[in-house]
């Protein structure tokens, strides 16, 4: 952990400021034009390497939604005034052209590029970042519209994807495995949709999902988090622990707290430390290992590195000595290793364990992940 510790003593007391600036001159700019697909519509999933648009590939629901929620928020910080207009046209594009194209209820996993139907699988992980982009654009204007939309998504959820075991199918039609990661992020959106409306449903739907957390995602003994289950939501052996959703689920229920009054101290203490274990010589969180804490897959993406650092956020909130070094700390190793990219506002998705990048492109989904860490940072460490 030489690096890691290193990191304290360089440039960790002003990376929020730093990371906020790149995201504010650099990120919101690039994914806006260049990132915009100016003829059909849309944002495009990715750039090719030297910072161009790859117009060829699909557009996934969820990098729309991810997208939509980036601009959204940005505005609602004040840092980017013209992220409302962005936001409300890549959702005017969303509604277009995802929603119900071929006739039935639900959005499209993906689209073409020229806006046709690519794959028409509901995918409920990707309906729930369509309800934290429709959350997070109606926190702007509180407009009726988008509010009658959440509700028809919410009645899509409802009434196609419930599982009589508990949350919510893997899609229309549903599949195998189960997965925690879409419950874990239809948590999140309920706790937005409750920060948009105080509408009180918000607090009983995120706490069906704390219900499910409790009884059946989290292993009390091992303090770890399963990916994958059968229908009943027994644990699938060997058990999948990937550590930046354990990270994750500490931010988000800290979250579920702040809106609740729910204690969520204990997991909380307990995930940090699980996900602590899985890091390697740079400090950085690995992508995947086992229930024992052993590491089973050497390669580090970004996205665990911005939920590490929303970890030690959250516990910074709730006054954890030393917590908020911590978090500074992650952002260092999230902006050296991932955000220095040559092209201004991209980043690296994922290295291997000899630090060679292992994915080409800059991937859009990513923006996602490195906004949320920066505008909670800026909120709470100041």
């Amino acid at each position: 952990m030489a690096e890691a510790e290193s990191v304290a003593a360089d440039g960790a007391a002003d990376v929020v400021a730093r990371l906020k600036h790149r995201i504010i001159d650099h990120a919101l700019p690039l994914w806006s034009t260049v990132g915009w697909d100016g003829t059909a519509g849309g944002f495009v999933d990715r750039l090719h390497q030297d910072g161009t648009a790859d117009n060829a590939a699909p557009r996934r629901l969820l990098v729309q939604a991810r997208q939509i929620y980036c601009y959204a928020k940005a505005a609602q910080m004040g840092w980017y005034p013209e992220g409302r207009a962005i936001a409300l046209k890549g959702l005017e594009y969303l509604l277009a052209k995802a929603k119900a194209p071929d006739g039935r209820p639900g959005f499209v996993f993906s689209l073409t590029p020229e806006g046709g139907v690519h794959d028409p699988l509901r995918d409920t992980y990707g309906h729930a970042f369509v309800l934290l982009a429709l959350a997070t654009a109606y926190g702007l204007d509180q407009d009726a519209q988008i509010r009658a939309e959440i509700d028809a998504l919410l009645s899509f959820l409802d009434t196609q994807l419930r599982s009589p075991h508990g949350g919510f199918q893997e899609g229309l039609p549903p599949s195998m495995p189960r997965r925690q990661n879409p419950q874990m992020h239809l948590f999140e959106a309920m706790i937005a949709c409750f920060d948009a409306t105080h509408d009180l449903s918000f607090q009983n739907r995120a706490g069906d999902f704390f219900a499910l957390f409790l009884a059946n995602l989290y292993d009390k003994q091992t303090h770890t988090l399963g990916e994958y289950f059968e229908e009943d939501w027994s644990r699938i052996p060997p058990v999948s622990v990937e550590p930046g959703h354990l990270a994750e689920w500490v931010w988000l229920l800290k979250g579920f707290e702040r809106i609740t009054g729910c204690p969520t101290g204990r997991p909380r203490g307990e995930l940090l430390a699980s996900a602590l274990r899985y890091r390697d010589a740079t400090g950085c969180l690995i992508d995947e290992g086992d229930a024992e804490g052993n590491i089973r897959r050497h390669s580090r993406r970004l996205w665990p590195q911005s939920e590490l650092a929303k970890a030690w956020i959250a516990q910074a909130e709730s006054g954890e000595a030393g917590a908020a070094d911590e978090a500074r700390a992650a952002l260092v190793l999230l902006e050296r290793h991932y955000l220095s990219h040559p092209v201004a506002g991209g980043w690296y998705d994922q290295f291997d364990r000899e630090g060679r990048s292992l994915v080409a492109t800059i991937p859009a989904s990513s923006f996602y992940h490195v906004l949320c860490a920066v505008t909670e940072a800026e909120q709470v460490l100041g």
